[in-house]
């Protein structure tokens, strides 16, 4: 096995990497053990202190489970690279044929397959053990095995002949390759985003158009009022699996649809649906979802070029302990290093998604009530646990959202 400088760089990085993930993780254990015995007094009306100590608890228990995530996954990736995984792995499909874009398709559905293999205690342990224990899970466990066969059902349907094309555009299309991978899997991303409300959502939940009349009348009218058009205002069941509670819409032109988890409507005043939807209905206006998709474009466009150079450079794949240099091995490569590399520039899209939340919350202030939106996110915040207290480093790396206090205070200076 031959090693070099770049050797020591992912190193270096990889070891980066993990001390801040559980530093981070440390800080936001104390967070929430700080604040154990109090509620900020931003949520004292509305989450009593059981309630808060219950969002603690979970907080911790997830936090434990992610420390050992973080050090067994990066002993994977160590494993698949400087262990020789890859190049077993590599070896073994070289020996079945010799059509490169079958070694290559079979070289990388193995290695996604062997990696939700590898995820999959994991995973049974957030679900039925985690989740279980602090009330929110609703998963049997026949859906669960359900959802890890249409998953992989999906992916073969779906992910396969991606894949081929892949390859076969990095095989064909000369130095400039890339740009086409990038052209296909631009297309692809919106392509899926169009099938996704109608097509493959309804694979794993049932949608049912929302049956209270009284609460359409209202959302209707706030559609009017905002100029939002969609393919119609639907409950999914997703109480079938979690009782966390969510809204959202998906979908792009005119095949939109918003979407409620049956879970919300449960435990929200109409006045406060309207409130949350004004806040989806925000991130519309200020055409949030379109400027994220540009700038995922752009960032793989970006990454597919620097790809493009690192294909051609053997330090890049003896660095990272594979022996052979192919079009497969580059690209999973690539894969699997990238969020080693990309960690610590991560608050800067998060900062990003912030900045979002608050003009979605300024837009939904605007046209609902602002009280009736600090009412329906206080709700939301206790039924499903989130802690009111994260550690602002944590959540600067980790949320996409502000942090529960940040909001609520931002939200009430809307009404000065």
């Amino acid at each position: 096995m031959e090693f070099n400088l770049f050797t020591l760089i992912f190193l270096i990085a990889a070891l980066a990497y993990v001390v801040t993930l559980l530093w981070l993780n440390v800080r936001q254990d104390k967070s929430v053990v700080q604040s154990f015995e109090v509620v900020p007094k931003e949520f004292s009306a509305k989450i009593n202190l059981a309630e808060h100590q219950k969002a603690a608890q979970y907080t911790q228990a997830k936090l434990e489970i992610s420390h050992f995530e973080i050090i067994f996954s990066t002993l994977i990736l160590l494993a698949w690279t400087l262990g020789g995984g890859m190049n077993l792995l590599d070896t073994v499909w070289q020996a079945q044929t010799d059509n490169r874009l079958h070694i290559g398709a079979g070289f990388i559905m193995s290695l996604v397959i062997l990696g939700g293999l590898i995820d999959l205690p994991f995973s049974i342990y957030r679900t039925f053990i985690l989740e279980q224990k602090f009330g929110f899970n609703k998963t049997k466990v026949k859906t669960f095995i359900m959802d890890l066969f249409k998953g992989l059902l999906l992916m073969l349907i779906i992910g396969l002949p991606l894949i081929y094309a892949i390859l076969y555009l990095m095989g064909v299309m000369g130095v400039y390759w890339w740009v086409y991978v990038w052209l296909v899997l631009s297309g692809f991303s919106l392509l899926i985003l169009w099938l996704y409300p109608t097509y493959i959502a309804p694979i794993f939940n049932k949608f049912k158009p929302l049956d209270n009349p009284k609460l359409s009348a209202k959302i209707n009218t706030l559609l009017e009022r905002t100029g939002f058009k969609s393919d119609g205002v639907f409950v999914m069941d997703g109480s079938k699996r979690s009782a966390h509670g969510n809204a959202y819409f998906t979908g792009i032109g005119k095949n939109k649809r918003i979407v409620f988890f049956d879970t919300l409507l449960k435990g929200m005043k109409d006045e406060e649906v309207v409130a949350i939807l004004a806040h989806e209905l925000g991130h519309f206006h200020h055409k949030h979802i379109r400027k994220q998709m540009l700038a995922s474009f752009g960032l793989t466009l970006f990454g597919l070029a620097l790809l493009g150079y690192l294909i051609n450079q053997d330090w890049f794949f003896h660095g990272l302990g594979v022996s052979r240099m192919s079009d497969h091995t580059a690209l999973i490569l690539f894969v699997l290093i990238m969020p080693v590399f990309s960690f610590f520039i991560t608050p800067i899209g998060n900062y990003l998604s912030r900045k979002h939340e608050f003009e979605a919350d300024a837009f939904a202030a605007k046209h609902t009530s602002t009280d009736d939106l600090i009412s329906s996110l206080v709700k939301l915040y206790r039924d499903n646990a989130a802690t009111l207290t994260p550690d602002y480093l944590y959540s600067a790396f980790h949320d996409s959202h502000p942090g529960a206090t940040i909001r609520i205070n931002h939200l009430k200076g809307q009404t000065t």
